[in-house]
This record gives C-alpha cells, sequence and structure tokens, in this order.
C-alpha cells in the first residue's frame, strides 16, 4: 500500500527552457537566481534566465558560489537575501547541489529558526517559497523530487531532509545543456543514477515485480549511455536517456512498498562531509564493497537476477560464485568503462575519521536498519575495504 503523487511539471526537451517565463507567470516579480561557479554562463543559461525575466517585469537576484558539497553557510545567506529582498520565488540553474541549496533556501526563507535546524532539531517545514529548477548535470534526481541533502562543515556532517513542501513547482531538462559536463562528472553522475536505483532494488521488504523490472530497464539504460555520453559528449540521445532516467530513478516512482533506508547514501554522504569528494564517486567507491560485505547465501539470488537483468550473465547453478561475479561486473563498469578511481587511498583518504563518520552514518537510531543491519563497526569495516 502506498501513495504516490508529484506536483513538479517537468519541461523535457531541447530549447524547453524558453517556457519559463511562462511557468512563473502569478508567482510574483521578485526572484532569486542560485547557481554554482558560473557555468550557467557559458552555456546561455544564464543569459535566457535574464532576458525571459527582464520580458516578464520580474527583478533577479543572484546568489552564485553555490559549492559542489551545498555548505549551510551558503544557504544562510541565500536565505537572508530572500528575508532582506522579500524574494516571491527562487530559481535554481545548475546541479543537484544548485538544487538542493535552493530547497534548503526555500523553507528557510519562510521559517524564523536557522536552516540547520531543520535537520538537528527536526523542526517541520510549515511552508516554502515556489521553486523552479533548470537542470545541468544528469545525477541527483533533486529536479522531481522532495529531498535535499546539506552540509555543515562545522559539525563534519551532510544530511538529508525530505518533505513534500520542496517538490519544486516545475523543472526545465533540456539534455543539450549537458553537453558541456565532462567526462570525470558524467561518470560520476552516471554512477549516484545508478545508486538511487539500488538502494531501492536491493531491499529486504515486500516486492512489486513490475518495479524490480522498471528498475532493471534504468539501470541497463545507465550501463549502455553512460560510457557513450563520456566518449561522445554531445550525443543528444545518450545525454537524455541519462536526464530521464536520473529524474524517475528518485522522484518516488519505483518505490512502492520499499521502505528500507538506504545504506550506501549514508555512508557516503560522511565522506563528502568531511573530504568534500564528489558524491559518485564516493557512491562508486563504496556500492560495490557494501555489496560484498552484506552478500550471503540469504540474499545471493538478488544479485544472481542483477547480475542476469543488467550485465547478462547466465547462470552457472552457483548462486554466490554468480552473484560475486555480479558485483565484479558493477566493479568493471564503474573502474574500467568510466574510469572511476577504485579505493579510497587513490584520493588521499585514509582512516583517520573513519569511526566518528561511521557513527554519524548509523545516527539517529544507531545503526542502518538497510538490506542487512549495519552497526558502526560494520560501517568501519566497509570504509577499510575501500582502501
Amino acid at each position: 500500500m502506498f501513495v504516490y503523487h508529484i506536483p513538479t511539471k517537468i519541461y523535457f526537451g531541447e530549447n524547453q527552457l524558453n517556457f519559463l517565463s511562462d511557468a512563473v507567470s502569478g508567482f510574483g516579480k521578485k526572484a532569486l537566481l542560485v547557481y554554482g561557479g558560473g557555468s550557467i554562463k557559458k552555456n546561455g543559461v544564464y543569459d535566457s534566465i535574464l532576458l525571459q525575466m527582464k520580458n516578464s517585469g520580474v527583478q533577479i537576484f543572484e546568489l552564485s558560489g553555490i559549492e559542489p558539497n551545498p555548505k549551510v553557510d551558503s544557504v544562510r545567506r541565500g536565505i537572508s537575501l530572500c528575508k532582506s529582498e522579500k524574494i516571491d520565488f527562487v530559481i535554481a540553474a545548475g546541479g543537484g547541489s544548485v538544487m538542493d541549496a535552493g530547497k534548503f533556501i526555500c523553507a528557510g526563507a519562510c521559517a524564523e529558526h536557522d536552516v540547520w535546524e531543520f535537520i538537528s532539531s527536526g523542526r517541520p517545514v510549515k511552508k516554502a517559497l515556489p521553486l523552479f529548477c533548470v537542470l545541468t548535470v544528469s545525477a541527483t534526481g533533486s529536479e522531481m523530487d522532495n529531498t535535499a541533502v546539506l552540509n555543515n562543515p562545522e559539525t563534519m556532517e551532510k544530511r538529508a531532509l525530505i518533505d513534500d513542501k520542496l517538490f519544486p513547482v516545475a523543472s526545465f531538462c533540456d539534455p543539450a545543456l549537458t553537453y558541456s559536463v565532462n567526462a570525470y562528472q558524467t561518470a560520476c553522475g552516471s554512477a549516484d543514477i545508478l545508486s538511487h536505483l539500488m538502494e531501492v532494488y536491493f531491499n529486504r521488504n515486500q516486492n512489486l515485480f513490475m518495479l524490480d523490472t522498471q528498475m532493471e530497464g534504468m539501470m541497463r539504460t545507465v550501463v549502455k549511455f553512460a560510457p557513450v555520453a563520456v566518449a561522445e559528449p554531445e550525443n543528444y540521445e545518450a545525454r537524455a536517456n541519462l536526464m530521464w532516467t536520473s529524474t524517475w530513478a528518485i522522484n518516488g516512482y519505483i518505490y512502492g512498498c520499499k521502505k528500507n533506508p538506504w545504506s550506501c547514501h549514508a555512508i557516503e554522504h560522511q565522506l563528502s562531509a568531511v573530504y568534500d569528494i564528489t558524491h559518485g564517486l564516493g557512491l562508486a567507491i563504496i556500492t560495490p564493497r557494501w555489496m560484498e560485505f552484506v552478500l550471503d547465501e540469504s540474499n545471493a539470488e538478488k544479485f544472481c537476477r542483477f547480475g542476469k537483468e543488467v550485465f547478462g550473465i547466465e547462470s552457472s547453478g552457483h548462486s554466490i560464485q554468480d552473484a560475486r561475479r555480479a558485483i565484479d561486473c558493477l566493479k568493471d563498469f564503474f573502474y574500467s568503462k568510466l574510469n572511476l578511481k577504485s579505493t579510497l587511498s587513490e584520493i588521499n583518504i585514509d582512516c583517520s575519521h573513519f569511526e566518528s563518520m561511521a557513527k554519524n552514518a548509523c545516527s539517529p537510531a544507531g545503526y542502518i536498519n538497510g538490506w542487512k543491519k549495519l552497526y558502526p563497526d560494520d560501517v568501519v569495516q566497509i570504509y577499510k575495504n575501500c582502501l
């Protein structure tokens, strides 16, 4: 039993950004434009947004410099701007970090307390400014979900906020806007998409066969088109397939009755909180080691199905052996076909913070109740296996 409702309107395809002025009509006359390091000024997104808002009589205020792992201080600056300038709505143009920052800004602008209290104290989101997203990187799926992740360097935490008031009003998804995303970021984004699917696919709650087949199809799509996008950055078919898969991997469609907490994301968030690494890279290093750690006779069949349906592995009749072959195929995809680093040592991460990171990953319950229940000692071992 479940409820499925997505209020976000999607404009998908080339030149759909031209409809931004129509989408924001009626939402007010002051907008905050949130973006990162300035790539939107190179691909024409920035100029298009400013021109449309000017023609619509909307005054634009800007917040640039959102980090790849968005920091709470940047969000606080955006909230301050919204309050002082009486902003009516927010436009987030960029990848997942920019959109996540935009969501926190929209919520914080309507609250009297500090934005981090949504996470630290569990404060409810009572109201949020309308948010419009312009996607330029296929990865997080933030353009069509109700989740945002924020990094607090002071507490060395990276935590998520989930609330239906965080759904964007509308998002603009033009695959051509991702042509300039380099091979490394394309690979990391593809690892993130796969992880969103696998976090739900490997689930010990009740399954729906139909949803498993949908996830397997989306995973095959990433496996097929991610290497193409890496090799041919302006291949529209590859970029479009990755973008649409990214959106549907995390907008709630595949969840159904699968309610287990995610394991690999909880473990990786601590890596990017402490070391500020690219989220998708962290997931690519952690996920196969998590699989190896939790694999046993009780769950091997699901790994075998994963290997067969996603990588075309034929059964040998030995489930553990076939499960390990499936994990090896995933490693080969990440480390050979996408050329991502395979260990934490390669990116200069040692075991210095493993114990504190594992404790944070298992907070607040003291364990991760995922595919297998993981305690801090288990998470430490998974980190060590990544070295």
